[in-house]
């Protein structure tokens, strides 16, 4: 723990006004209040709290709730405070975590009714590091069965739905995390990304999502630990707040072989410069790789102008992502297989089908067909790796269309095209996973009402850099700052 001079905390109503305040405070404001005593671990928590029992019900997104525990891990810290002690930078701040990531002692469900009494007896390696910065853990928050899919909907829980239109999706695969930071539930969100799990919802609730380079957030126990396919990483509702936890998720651990050596703490301030003097390329289809409705196209355009107008050269031009199809579905498709088929057999009758249907088409692959994506998959990432030797970065759009509807498990068409299956409509994000790039996802606009969201694809582990460039982009835009109207 850290020392801190012994200093009694303050009174949430009498120094920072109404207990309301706090639930839309960012975790670096909370996290400065908290460590200077002007509020207490006691009261955030219980603002957060009275916030999930007053939205949750609507939204649906923190769906293992653990308030008791809660209360308990905030008397500590304040005992902690009061004794001169900080857990670490993020002693007092609450977050409900992704439910396919282990809690030890809380019911994990990965979604699934194969799963749904499942308490683990350790943690995740990126809980364990939120714990030891001193989060206090609410609950656990929604995902699609065994986090497959870009909608949040499973047969233990429900659908959760996006808190601006309760008709919509809230994306996937961490639609709950993103729904509940919007409807501020908790200011911070753990989450997993393969094709989009944390920028597709990200850019659907209005919040910020970077999935990082491989390594940069080590992950552990893992079945396939050196893919890196699927990696963790932050979600918030600002930059600053990304960072700030990126800073506690990062750093080397033995026990992920392919975690990278550069300390935590290097990331958890936004460098400064922003947009400024930054090549900025920009493509509303990828190249022509996918489709997306005009109004999309116009979103990507208008964030194109706003980085702009911060002072970036901007260019439409776009790397070939030709293959990327091919080498994302063949790969998620042989990872299912890898991972997760001993257990789909065994639970057949329990699982969705499509998901099942996923799985066999892994099992039917053969060694020349998964050879093959592994060759595409390493030239998609010298393609994007040459192309961001000319720019700063990629500007792309985060989803084809905009929030759909949650009674639907996905679109069946974007622009005209029939989609071929669940996987089909979130093509933008499954193409920039397979380079192996971070990309960040960022609150663009509004489209009916609704959120939508653009993605920054950076350098191969530059991600501090890639936060700079989001950050420049977030203070000429402004778009976060617009709160669903919950009550």
């Amino acid at each position: 723990m850290l020392e801190k001079p012994r200093q009694e905390p303050g009174v949430a109503h009498g120094r920072c006004g109404m207990a309301e305040e706090l639930y839309y405070r960012s975790a670096t404001e909370l996290a400065a209040m908290l460590h200077a005593g002007e509020v207490s671990a006691r009261e955030v928590v219980a603002a957060h709290l009275a916030r999930i029992e007053a939205v949750n019900p609507a939204v649906n997104a923190v769906v293992t709730h653990t308030p008791e525990l809660a209360a308990a891990q905030a008397f500590q810290a304040d005992q902690d405070f009061a004794a001169g002690r900080l857990q670490g930078p993020l002693h007092g701040i609450p977050v409900a975590h992704k439910d396919n990531h282990l809690t030890a002692g809380i019911r994990t469900t990965f979604g699934s009714r194969s799963r749904a009494d499942f308490v683990p007896e350790t943690d995740d390696l990126v809980i364990e590091r939120m714990k030891a910065a001193g989060v206090i853990t609410l609950g656990k928050t929604n995902i699609p069965e065994f986090a497959a899919g870009g909608h949040t909907f499973n047969e233990v829980f429900g659908t959760t739905w996006n808190p601006y239109d309760l008709s919509r999706t809230a994306g996937g695969s961490s639609g709950g995390a993103a729904a509940a930071l919007a409807a501020g539930m908790h200011p911070l969100a753990d989450g997993n990304d393969m094709g989009g799990s944390l920028r597709l919802p990200a850019g659907y609730c209005n919040v910020a999502g970077l999935r990082p380079s491989a390594g940069r957030v080590p992950v552990h126990p893992a079945a396939d630990a050196f893919v890196g396919l699927s990696v963790q990483g932050p979600m918030a509702r600002s930059v600053d707040d990304l960072a700030l936890l990126l800073g506690v998720m990062a750093g080397p651990d033995r026990r992920s072989p392919i975690s990278l050596e550069e300390p935590g703490d290097h990331f958890a301030v936004v460098p400064e410069g922003g947009m400024a003097g930054r090549r900025i390329a920009f493509s509303v289809d990828l190249g022509g790789a996918v489709v997306v409705e005009p109004a999309v196209a116009e979103l990507v355009r208008a964030a194109a102008r706003s980085c702009a107008l911060a002072g970036a050269e901007v260019v439409e031009i776009s790397p070939d992502f030709s293959g990327a199809d091919e080498c994302f579905r063949t790969l998620r498709a042989w990872q299912f297989e890898a991972t997760l088929g001993a257990v789909l057999d065994e639970h057949r009758d329990l699982m969705r089908p499509s998901l099942y249907t996923n799985m066999l088409q892994g099992r039917a692959l053969s060694g020349p067909e998964v050879g093959r994506a592994v060759v595409l998959r390493t030239t998609l990432f010298h393609r994007m790796r040459e192309f961001l030797q000319l720019y700063d970065s990629l500007l792309l759009p985060v989803a084809p269309l905009a929030a759909f509807d949650g009674g639907l498990q996905y679109p069946a068409e974007v622009a005209g095209e029939t989609q071929p299956d669940y996987l089909g409509w979130m093509r933008a994000v499954c193409h920039v996973t397979v380079t192996g790039h971070p990309s960040v996802a960022m609150p663009a606009g509004f489209i009916n009402g609704t959120p939508a969201g653009v993605q920054f694809v950076g350098r191969h582990r530059g991600e501090r850099e890639l936060l700079g460039i989001a950050k420049g982009f977030e203070a000429v835009t402004g778009y976060a700052r617009k709160r669903p109207e919950l009550g």
